[in-house]
């Protein structure tokens, strides 16, 4: 029997469960989605029991593809700061609060009003930010104080699956470093942080390294699935940490990062030493090899195009958007859009920008306002891209989710943002990080180091071309931010 590893990817849209061989091969495959709840303006939340429903079935659905070959460890990942609560039975209190949520802000106020700003980014590597986990916390002591005095533990999304499929409570740092109270130096729990707040350490987890076995496999889930009981689960990582591992991003490669075009837009940037923005304004944090890496997220970059289709132009298909927007040209005949629909991080951390087309005449067509979301995007992605710079400059980002797929934006992408790309042509994302975490995890590999050099992958590459047209859109883009900004 060819042993396999299965790798599970807790997404927002859904859950993606692969088998993989030991040389790196996909052998099996399945996804399951579920619903996104927004209860009130800026509120995003899931129920847990979708997702465990979700990932069960879609773990049976991969063992049933494995015709003879033999499952040896399972490796997790998942979407980062999300809330899980739970009482001291194991069971969620209420719906899990998610990434992209942004309720928080006043809890955000409290926290940097009892830690100042440079100290809570020198410890954690971040401001507080709206979406991470500790200020979810804190709007749950204040909002539903009956519920706080409930909890025993708060987990993160693919640490709560952890836990269902093990018994065992656990994290690790490259997820515990996206909560706001991880000590970047030592890779725990900021128990100074934590004190200061008034916040029992004891709500979180244990933080135990990426390639560690978290728990093994509970016998009733193991009959459900039809995987075997006591299969190692391996803790895995964040899901922009493990995509990157299954690109083969890690800190021996400094120059090289990734840009993932999703329903958000993230640019990862390795490195070896924790140094962040001195104004927090990219993400800094654990990587799973054991190093780092900055995050610069812009909230709404294959969103905003889904938005944009969904309310204008809804029997239109995506790639007929891409043929419209290439009958337009470069700087979109002067529209410009703000993609800030759902508030935004990097560089700006602000929860309550919104979006915006400008510029807009009786002369512009469909084709110029399309193009004119493309851009936008990359605007916004270029915004953090030169703070991410200053710390880790890169030589090339590979480009990966569904955004990559399009030529045309894949080339406007690298006109603003002047770095070459590059498109893998098969695109395995975060499950394949996991399954190779899972390889290190039991021994199959000694290191991630020796783990990565299993991958190989043709690919595309897109060299940025200068454009003046858009160099003067970027800093239209700019002067727009900051005009709407001040009469906000």
């Amino acid at each position: 029997m060819t042993d396999i590893v299965v790798g599970l990817d807790l997404g927002t849209g859904g859950v993606r469960a692969i088998a993989v061989d030991l040389q790196g091969q996909i052998i099996a495959q399945a996804t399951r989605s579920y619903p996104l709840l927004t209860p009130q303006p800026g509120w995003t939340e899931q129920n847990s029991s979708d997702w465990v429903e979700a990932s069960l079935d879609a773990l049976f659905d991969v063992t049933q593809q494995l015709n003879g070959h033999r499952p040896i460890a399972l490796g997790l990942s998942g979407q980062m700061h999300g809330m899980v609560p739970l009482d001291t039975q194991g069971k969620a209190i209420r719906p899990a609060i998610l990434w992209n949520d942004q309720r928080t802000g006043k809890a955000v106020a409290e926290i940097e009003a009892a830690i100042p700003r440079q100290e809570l980014i020198q410890r954690t590597g971040n401001p507080a930010i709206t979406g991470f986990q500790l200020p979810k916390l804190l709007w749950l002591r204040t909002e539903d104080p009956l519920a706080y005095t409930r909890l025993w533990q708060i987990l993160l999304p693919k640490d709560y699956l952890g836990y269902v499929l093990t018994g065992e409570a656990v994290t690790e740092p490259s997820d515990a470093s996206g909560v706001g109270c991880l000590n970047l130096a030592n890779r725990q729990w900021d128990t100074d942080i934590l004190h200061t707040l008034d916040i029992n350490p004891a709500l979180f987890p244990p933080v135990i390294e990426s390639t560690a076995i978290a728990g093994r496999l509970k016998s009733e889930i193991a009959a459900r699935v039809g995987l075997p009981v006591g299969l190692p689960v391996v803790a895995g990582g964040g899901d922009n940490a493990a995509a990157a591992i299954g690109l083969g991003i890690s800190s021996s490669n400094l120059n090289r990062g990734s840009l993932s075009i999703g329903t958000s837009g993230v640019i990862f940037a390795p490195c070896d030493r924790p140094i962040p923005d001195p104004e927090g304004r990219v993400h800094l944090f654990c990587h799973v090899d054991g190093g780092y890496h900055l995050l610069g997220v812009t909230l709404a970059a294959g969103g905003s195009l889904r938005w944009y289709r969904d309310t204008f132009a809804p029997h239109i298909s995506y790639t007929e958007l891409m043929d419209m927007a290439e009958r337009s040209q470069p700087g979109a005949r002067g529209v410009l859009f703000l993609p800030h629909l759902a508030g935004e991080r990097s560089p700006h951390l602000d929860p309550d920008t919104r979006g915006a087309f400008v510029n807009l005449s009786l002369a512009h067509t469909q084709a110029d306002i399309t193009r004119a979301v493309l851009e936008g995007v990359a605007f916004s992605l270029r915004s953090a891209l030169e703070v991410i710079s200053a710390i880790a400059p890169l030589d090339q980002l590979l480009a990966t989710g569904g955004g990559a797929r399009s030529h045309l934006w894949l080339q406007i992408l690298a006109d603003v943002l002047q770095t070459k790309l590059i498109a893998p042509k098969a695109e395995e994302g975060a499950a394949y990080g996991a399954a190779i975490l899972a390889m290190v995890g039991i021994g199959v590999y000694p290191n991630l180091a020796t783990a990565l050099k299993i991958l190989s992958q043709d690919t595309n590459v897109v060299q940025p071309q200068p454009n003046p047209l858009y160099e003067a859109g970027f800093k239209r883009y700019k002067l727009l931010y900051d005009t709407l900004k001040a009469v906000r």
